[in-house]
């Protein structure tokens, strides 16, 4: 009878983990090349309806991903949720004039990653496999 080294497992996991991530960001990417064409101009020409709609261009696939791989709705709107956050909070302080819309664009994106990792680790379980 053979078994693994403790620390095989451990690195299996992670790796998974990991992997999970790169797969979400992906399908963000592609939502994000997919979607953005399909927008009319005028809406996307200003800054904070465009700040939404590239948020909600990431989020449609990297949903229809996380469903794919049959994770809990609860973690599904969480994530999409994490998502938007960003673009919620810095589009307040763009509304009265504080930032500007490519600060909005670039901060959002900037801290949705870490978000989206935060979130991950925090429901680690449901993202071991």
């Amino acid at each position: 009878m053979t078994t693994a080294a403790p620390g095989r497992s451990t690195t299996r996991k992670f790796v998974r983990f990991a992997a999970h991530y790169l797969e979400m960001v992906v399908a963000m990417l592609v939502g994000m090349f997919a979607l953005g064409p399909l927008w009319p101009e005028a809406w996307v020409a200003r800054p904070d309806v465009a700040a939404l709609v590239m948020a909600f261009d990431m989020t449609v696939p990297m949903v229809l991903w996380m469903a794919i791989r049959r994770h809990s709705w609860p973690r599904i709107w969480e994530m999409a949720a994490v998502m938007f956050l960003p673009f919620l909070v810095l589009l307040v302080p763009y509304w009265f004039g504080v930032l500007s819309g490519s600060v909005v664009m670039v901060a959002g994106h900037v801290i949705m990653f870490p978000l989206m990792l935060a979130a991950m680790v925090w429901r680690r379980a449901e993202y071991w496999h």
